[in-house]
C-alpha cells in the first residue's frame, strides 16, 4: 500500500514537477466533470453520486494504489454491471454491492492476484469491451433522441425492440442538441488538442439549448434540472445539490421502493454474484489501465498494491453515495499526456470535482440530457474500438475468433459476467487443445533410429521419446501407444527428458503403464525424468522395482540398463518366469 506515494516521494521532487502535477489534476478534473455525471445518469441514478464517486474514490486510490499517474472513478465498462443492480435493489443495494467488491479485491490484493490480467486472455478483454460499448450506445437513444420511452428492463434485446417501436416519438430539439454535442465531440479534437473535447461540447450544448429555449417558441429539452431533483435536510432543489458528500451507511439509502433497502443475510447472499462481478471487472481495468500507464509515463507499477488501493477506494466510496469506481484509461491518458508524474495529480482531480459541486451545480443543472447522451456514444465508441474489433477479426487465428465473437454476443445478448466465464471457459477448452497437439510420443527402434547412438539399440529393447506436458487432456492420449508394444519386446526405455508437466492424469497413466507392462512381463526404464517430477511419481508408489522398474539419469545409462534387463528372464505379473 502506497507503493505509488512513496516511490513519488523517493524521487526529487521540484516545484516544476509540483506544478506540472496540479494542472494535470485540474485537467483531468475538467474531463471528469461531465462524464461522471454521465455514467451516474446511465446506470440509472442522479449524477451527483457519479461526482461523489471521483472524489472519494479518485483520491483515495490515487493514495494507496500501486500507479502513481491512475486516475479512478466511475467508467464505462461497469454500465452493464451496474444498471440491473439498480434497477433490482436501487441506490442502496448498489452501495453495498460496491462495498463488497471492495473487500473482494483488498482480498485479491493481499492474496497476491495482481497478475490477474495475464490469466484472461486478449480476445475475451476486446470481446466483452466492445459489446459493452453497444450496449451503452444502444441506451442512450433514448435521451440523444428525446423518445418516450420508460426506463426499459429486460435483455437488451427488448429494450432494441423498445426504443425502436418509439422512434415516432422522436423530439427533433433533443435530436438538434444531441446531434450538435456530437459533432463538437468529433470535430473538436481535429482543431485544438490542449482543450478537452468533452467540456467544449458540454459548453455548446448547453449555450445552444438555453439560447433555443429563449428565442425560439416552444423549445424546450430535457436537463439535468428538469430531470433531477433533491431534498436533503429540508433543503430541496433541482440538478444537483451544492453539498459535500455525506457520509451514510449504504443500507440506510433507499432501494427501488424508496425505503431503505436494509441489511440481511438474504440481500448480501443477492448481491453478492453482482459484487463479484464488480470486483473482477475493475481489477482488470484497472491493471490494464496502470500498463497503459507505465507504458506512456515510462514507470512500473506495483499491481498487488493497484488491487488494495482500489479496494479500499471501493469501501470507502459507498459511505458517501460512491458507486463502484475502478482506473479509467481515458482519463488517465489524459493525465498522464497533461504531465503528471505522482498522485498528487488524482488528489486535485478529486478536489477539482468536489469544487465543482459546491460552485457550479446551479450551472449544471442547465446541461442537457441529450448532451450527456452524446457524451457517452462517443464514449463507447472508444471504449468498443470498432478498427482494432475488425482487424483482430481479419488477422487472428480460428480460435481467438470464435472466442472474440462469443464473447462480444454474449455480452450484448445476455450480460458481461456470462460472456466473460463463458469466454474464460472457451480460451481454456481452445488453450487445452492446442497444449495437448504439442504432446507426442516417438516410436524408436532399430529400423527407425533418430539418433547415431540409437542406430543399434540392445535386442528386445524399445525406445519411446516423449515430448511435451502430460496433463489431463493429453497424457491418457499420448501413453497410450505405449501400452501396445511387440510380443518380442522384453524392455521399454521411455525417455522423458522433454517432459515439461505431470499431473495427478499423468501419474496414474503411468501407473497404468507399468502395471500392463509388468503383466506381460515387459520391463520399463524411465530416464531423464526431472527431479520434480520424479518426486511426484515416488510418492504415487511408482518407484524402482529389481527386473520390472528402473529409473536412470540420461538415455545412454538406460538403455545399458535395459540392455542386462533383456538379458535376463523377467518377471511376470503373476510371478513366474518367461
Amino acid at each position: 500500500m502506497f507503493h505509488a506515494l512513496r516511490s513519488s516521494f523517493a524521487e526529487r521532487r521540484t516545484l516544476g514537477d509540483l506544478r506540472a502535477d496540479v494542472l494535470a489534476g485540474l485537467t483531468v478534473g475538467i474531463v471528469a466533470l461531465p462524464l461522471s455525471m454521465a455514467l451516474a445518469i446511465a446506470v440509472g441514478l442522479p449524477p451527483q453520486h457519479g461526482l461523489y464517486t471521483a472524489i472519494v474514490a479518485g483520491a483515495v486510490i490515487a493514495l494507496t494504489g500501486g500507479s502513481a499517474v491512475n486516475i479512478s472513478g466511475p467508467t464505462a465498462a461497469f454500465v452493464v454491471v451496474l444498471l440491473p443492480i439498480v434497477q433490482a435493489h436501487g441506490l442502496g443495494g448498489l452501495l453495498i454491492a460496491g462495498l463488497l467488491a471492495g473487500i473482494l479485491l483488498v482480498g485479491m490484493g493481499l492474496g497476491r492476484l495482481g497478475a490477474l490480467i495475464e490469466l484472461v486472455p486478449y480476445p475475451v478483454t476486446v470481446g466483452f469491451t466492445a459489446g459493452i460499448g453497444v450496449v451503452i450506445a444502444a441506451l442512450q437513444i433514448k435521451d440523444l433522441l428525446g423518445l418516450d420511452l420508460a426506463l426499459a428492463d429486460g435483455h437488451f434485446t427488448d429494450r432494441l425492440a423498445a426504443t425502436l417501436g418509439a422512434l415516432p416519438t422522436l423530439r427533433w430539439q433533443e435530436a438538434l442538441i444531441g446531434g450538435a454535442t456530437l459533432a463538437v465531440l468529433i470535430l473538436w479534437p481535429r482543431i485544438d488538442k490542449r482543450v478537452p473535447a468533452h467540456l467544449v461540447a458540454v459548453v455548446v450544448g448547453s449555450v445552444l439549448a438555453w439560447t433555443a429555449g429563449h428565442l425560439l417558441e416552444g423549445f424546450s429539452v430535457a436537463t439535468i434540472g428538469s430531470r433531477f431533483h433533491y431534498d436533503i435536510g429540508g433543503l430541496t432543489g433541482s440538478g444537483i445539490p451544492p453539498l459535500l458528500p455525506a457520509f451514510a451507511w449504504p443500507w440506510e439509502q433507499p432501494g427501488p421502493d424508496g425505503r431503505p433497502v436494509g441489511l440481511s443475510f438474504e440481500l448480501i447472499r443477492g448481491l453478492f454474484g453482482s459484487a463479484l462481478a464488480i470486483a473482477v471487472l475493475g481489477a482488470l481495468e484497472s491493471l490494464l489501465c496502470a500498463v497503459v500507464a507505465d507504458g506512456m509515463s515510462g514507470r512500473r507499477h506495483d499491481p498487488n498494491d493497484e488491487l488494495i488501493g482500489q479496494g479500499i477506494g471501493n469501501i470507502l466510496a459507498p459511505l458517501f453515495g460512491g458507486i463502484p469506481a475502478t482506473a479509467a484509461i481515458a482519463r488517465t491518458a489524459t493525465n498522464v499526456r497533461a504531465g503528471a508524474r505522482s498522485p498528487l495529480a488524482g488528489v486535485v482531480h478529486a478536489l477539482f470535482l468536489l469544487a465543482a459541486v459546491l460552485v457550479l451545480a446551479p450551472w449544471l443543472a442547465y446541461v442537457p440530457m441529450a448532451t450527456m447522451a452524446a457524451l457517452l456514444v462517443i464514449v463507447a465508441w472508444h471504449m468498443s474500438d470498432a478498427d482494432h474489433f475488425v482487424r483482430t477479426l481479419r488477422i487472428a487465428p480460428n480460435a481467438d475468433r470464435a472466442t472474440l465473437l462469443a464473447c462480444f454476443t454474449l455480452t450484448v445478448l445476455f450480460d458481461m459476467v456470462i460472456a466473460v466465464g463463458v469466454g474464460m471457459a472457451l480460451a481454456s477448452v481452445l488453450f487445452i487443445r492446442a497444449s495437448i497437439a504439442l504432446t507426442d510420443v516417438k516410436l524408436i527402434d532399430d529400423t527407425r533410429p533418430e539418433h547415431a547412438h540409437q542406430a543399434a539399440l540392445p535386442p528386445g529393447v524399445v525406445v519411446y521419446d516423449i515430448n511435451g506436458p502430460l496433463f489431463f487432456g493429453s497424457a491418457q492420449r499420448a501413453l497410450k501407444s505405449i501400452a501396445v508394444v511387440n510380443p518380442d519386446i522384453r524392455v521399454v526405455v521411455l525417455d522423458m527428458g522433454d517432459v515439461t508437466m505431470l499431473d495427478m492424469t499423468g501419474i496414474v497413466a503411468m501407473e497404468s503403464i507399468v502395471k500392463d507392462l509388468a503383466g506381460r512381463g515387459v520391463a520399463l526404464v524411465v530416464a531423464n525424468l526431472a527431479p520434480r517430477m520424479l518426486l511426484k511419481l515416488r510418492r504415487a508408489g511408482v518407484r524402482p522395482k529389481q527386473g520390472s522398474v528402473e529409473l536412470a539419469r540420461n538415455l545412454s545409462e538406460a538403455l545399458d540398463i535395459a540392455g542386462r534387463m533383456a538379458g535376463a528372464p523377467a518377471a511376470r505379473g503373476d510371478g513366474t518366469a518367461t
